[in-house]
Parts: C-alpha cells; sequence; structure tokens
C-alpha cells in the first residue's frame, strides 16, 4: 500500500531467490495451538502471541455446530480485520476518513478433491465515510480487497467483496 504504514520502522531483507520483490520486514506475529486426541473426540485451544485472543476448538466447533471457535473463523477474523484496516488508510488518503467500518467474513470450507479446502471468502463490509460518493467508496473498497496482507495471502481463493456506503447520518 503506497508509502508503506505510518510509523512504523521497517528491517530489510533479501527477497525469494529468483524474485525481484523488494521485502521490508515489519513484524513477526505468531499464534498458538495446542490439540489433545483424535481427531473427532479430542479438543484443544488456540491463543495469539500477546494473548489478546484464546479460544476452545474441536471436531464439532469445526465441522458441525459445536461450542468454541476454529480455524476458519479466525481466517474470517483476520481478514476482516486486516481489510478494515487497509480500507481506512486508503479512504484517509482519499481525505475521507471513515467515522466506521464494519466488515464479516464468511469462510466457505468445501471438500475438493478429497481435500478441506477453503473455497471462498466473501467480505461484507458497510462504511460510514462522509462525504464520498458509492463509485469512489467502491473503487478505495476494490483496492483495500487487493492490497491488504491477509488477502495477499488466501489469492488462491476467491475473495468476493460486497462494499456499502452506509447512509449520511
Amino acid at each position: 500500500m503506497g508509502g508503506g504504514w505510518p510509523g512504523r520502522a521497517c528491517a530489510d531483507r533479501p527477497a525469494k531467490a529468483g524474485s525481484s520483490a523488494s521485502v521490508h520486514v515489519m513484524a513477526v506475529r505468531t499464534a498458538s495451538a495446542h490439540w489433545q486426541g483424535t481427531l473427532t473426540d479430542g479438543s484443544g485451544t488456540v491463543r495469539t502471541g500477546k494473548g489478546g485472543l484464546t479460544g476452545n476448538y474441536s471436531y464439532k466447533s469445526r465441522f458441525e455446530e459445536g461450542e468454541g471457535t476454529n480455524p476458519e473463523e479466525l481466517v474470517g477474523a483476520a481478514h476482516a480485520g486486516c481489510f478494515s484496516m487497509a480500507l481506512a488508510k486508503l479512504l484517509a488518503d482519499a481525505g475521507h476518513p471513515a467515522q466506521s467500518i464494519d466488515t464479516t467474513a464468511e469462510v466457505n470450507l468445501e471438500r475438493v478433491d478429497g481435500q478441506m479446502t477453503i473455497t471462498r471468502i466473501t467480505l461484507r463490509t458497510t462504511a460510514n465515510v462522509p462525504g464520498m460518493d458509492a463509485e469512489e467508496f467502491a473503487k478505495q473498497a476494490e483496492t483495500a480487497k487487493a492490497t491488504c496482507p491477509i488477502s495477499r495471502l488466501v489469492a488462491a481463493t476467491e475473495v468476493v467483496l460486497d462494499a456499502r456506503l452506509a447512509a449520511a447520518a
């Protein structure tokens, strides 16, 4: 996202062999998971590195309607948060800072060639952006979808965007 993020120091590192990409390391984040038992009878916990999020997960919370979270919800939360932040930056850079942005990510998990696969992520976002018209908002939302780091991570998955400008208050 042109110009980088404000207030962040970066360290350079070589790109992958054969790539002409420029790489500036801004942060390394961690998360962990603990699992006990078999796939269908076991359970576990997931935790973000700084402890901001901890959740229980199990076969039932992932493949049925059991209590707890699952990896797909966590991917969705990461994508919704990343997209919302990228959109906020783009809108402010365009001279129209958002009063609010609400994004939900719907993550589709399907069996493809016998393997569980995330096949689609739909981002549904509504933003309150005073002074911005719907056409310019759609353009900024598409740019955010294409450039947020989580969108780039899941580039092999279809990412659908449904962006709506909230009615002026």
